[in-house]
């Protein structure tokens, strides 16, 4: 779902198992946010990056339905300062959560911000991979870096963690945007890098 001006997505991670269910980026809009959840059991929502417009709705859903939160641990309190919440549970490259009958691989991806994560899991229905990737990778590109430096770990971790890991079948689910898969982009990595950005 998009929600606000920057048409920010937010995800909903179901087993359809068990009903249980993750939410990642509440980023505004909490009224269209809860009403996603609709039956859903929600086990807590992920942020993937401590930018503002990702979390502004954070607050209100984790009221409303008194699950707690997770963020990349540099993050963590950043995300927790900008939406007056309780401090993230931080999470690390390799780490896993469990949804029901699902179980989601967190993937560190620094460079847009320090504790930028993605979150991927496998289809038990079709065995197709997903990758929820914030702002790290879009259609086209890695998402916006600062510093050469930033520019050069955001691509390498996509590379080495992303990349050379998964398939090209794997679909890409953006903070921002349509959808994309790593075959759609693969090809293109020399070009990133050649341009810079």
């Amino acid at each position: 779902m998009a929600v606000a001006p920057m048409d920010n997505n937010i995800y909903l991670i179901q087993c359809t198992a068990t009903g249980a269910g993750l939410l990642v980026d509440a980023a505004a809009e909490a009224d269209r946010v809860l009403a996603l959840l609709g039956a859903t059991e929600p086990v807590g929502v992920v942020t993937t990056h401590r930018h503002g417009d990702h979390l502004g709705a954070l607050a209100e859903v984790l009221t409303a339905t008194g699950v707690g939160s997770w963020a990349g641990a540099p993050d963590a309190a950043a995300v927790a300062a900008a939406a007056g919440v309780p401090l993230p549970r931080p999470l690390s490259d390799g780490d896993r959560l469990t949804v029901g009958a699902l179980t989601i691989s967190v993937i560190a991806l620094r460079g847009h911000t320090p504790g930028s994560i993605a979150l991927a899991w496998t289809d038990p229905d079709d065995g197709l991979t997903h990758l929820v990737t914030g702002d790290s990778l879009f259609p086209g590109g890695p998402g916006r870096t600062r510093t050469p430096e930033d520019f050069r770990t955001l691509m390498t971790d996509l590379e080495q963690r992303v990349f050379a890991r998964f398939d090209d079948a794997t679909v890409v689910h953006p903070g921002h945007g349509l959808p994309t898969t790593l075959g759609a982009e693969r090809g293109s990595l020399p070009d990133w890098w050649a341009r810079g950005w």
